[in-house]
């Protein structure tokens, strides 16, 4: 029998190449007044913004330009007050997205903003409805476009935590593959790691369900072929597939979860500032080790997280490896095509002890497939040097 499940996501979706071409209009239907959410740059946005002046469309500007933490989220929701928005828009990264999703879930918000954080507040729901939100994203890694909720840093607590609500899950969802054409090595790998965790963890993880399933099967094996077809050189095909695979992510952990790989890396990217995909590709193969010992020892279900092992091994030239070959295959590649561990990335021993602490209390850690110990994640973080 089936189990009972639900599925949520963004009210739509559209998904091609040249499609950012349509956002403009979209955008402009839905308010006059409108805040562009962007990175560093703006060449990636320039079009758009192009097409919502040309609709009539008043545009500010916020720049995003790290990770998104509180002081930066309060200063983005007192110029959409300052301004009037009645829209926001957010073009780029994962943390370009999370910033224009919170922005738009706070600015009519009435009390403070930390009554809605998970960990840190009192992980309250919002007490009006977000402005509309549009997302469309330049990186092909955290699947923000179609997830509920924001991860915001709070400096005061060394904690990166979520502001989830139901209601902030975007109106419009554009995923345009051409506008991850020429993206960097480094933030290709990286995010793309991200991307493949994120349908991994649901997979093998104690929320899945019928509709996760059907998209991380596709996904897993997919996203490590385009993967390792990016190493070797651009490829306008590798990058639709990697598109499609954290679109597929975001709507996975959006309705199963995620698991110790995510628990882990939210305690370390506020405790160090280290960036998250690269945590999570680090993470990643000692975490599917870890969790298949636990399982056996236990006599669990291990056939999934063993599927993902034969997955890995078919794309890395080793078809029917077990999970720790896999995992050694696949932590090896990524060393050698750029991936740094903990060590090179400043995660110290102070750093990974307070996370295999915190981590007890992620909410990201609820779906994974067994309980580790302090001692495991320890470990996991030890296997990455």
């Amino acid at each position: 029998m089936l189990p009972d499940f639900a599925f949520a996501t963004a009210t739509r979706i559209v998904f091609g190449r040249e499609k950012a071409d349509t956002v403009a209009d979209e955008v402009a239907a839905m308010g006059r007044r409108v805040l562009l959410v962007h990175g560093r740059g703006t060449e990636r946005s320039a079009g758009i913004a192009a097409g919502l002046a040309a609709a009539g469309c008043s545009v500010g500007s916020f720049s995003v330009r790290g990770e998104p933490d509180l002081p930066m989220i309060e200063d983005g929701v007192a110029l959409a007050r300052d301004v009037g928005v009645e829209v926001v828009l957010a073009v780029g990264g994962g943390a370009v997205i999370d910033a224009g999703k919170a922005i738009a879930a706070l600015k009519p918000a009435t009390r403070p903003t930390l009554d809605h954080l998970e960990v840190v507040g009192q992980g309250l729901p919002l007490d009006h409805a977000p402005l509309p939100f549009v997302a469309v994203p330049t990186t092909a890694g955290t699947g923000a476009e179609v997830t509920r909720n924001a991860v915001i840093g709070v400096p005061e607590h060394q904690r990166k935590v979520s502001l989830r609500d139901l209601r902030m899950l975007p109106d419009l969802a554009v995923v345009d593959p051409a506008l991850t054409d020429g993206c960097p090595w480094g933030v290709t790998l990286a995010s793309g790691l991200d991307a493949v965790t994120q349908v991994i963890e649901p997979f093998v993880g104690t929320r899945a369900n019928p509709m996760t399933d059907a998209l991380c099967r596709d996904a897993i094996p997919r996203g490590l072929r385009a993967l390792r077809r990016l190493a070797e050189g651009e490829d306008h095909g590798a990058r639709d597939d990697m598109a499609w695979v954290s679109l597929c992510g975001g709507l996975a952990l959006a309705n199963s979860g995620l698991g110790a790989v995510h628990g882990l890396a939210g305690p370390l990217g506020g405790l160090t500032g280290a960036a998250h995909g690269a945590i999570c590709g680090a993470l990643l193969p000692h975490v599917l080790v870890a969790n298949h010992r636990v399982a056996a020892e236990a006599g669990r279900d291990v056939a999934r997280m063993e599927q993902v092992g034969r997955w890995i091994g078919e794309v890395f030239d080793a078809p029917g490896a077990g999970i720790d070959e896999a995992a050694e295959l696949l932590a090896g590649w990524s060393r050698a095509v750029g991936l740094r561990g903990f060590e090179a990335l400043g995660i110290d021993g102070d750093a990974r002890a307070a996370a295999a602490v915190a981590a007890a209390g992620s909410s990201s850690m609820k779906a994974n497939p067994v309980a580790l110990s302090e001692a495991d994640l320890l470990a996991v973080m030890k296997a990455t040097d």
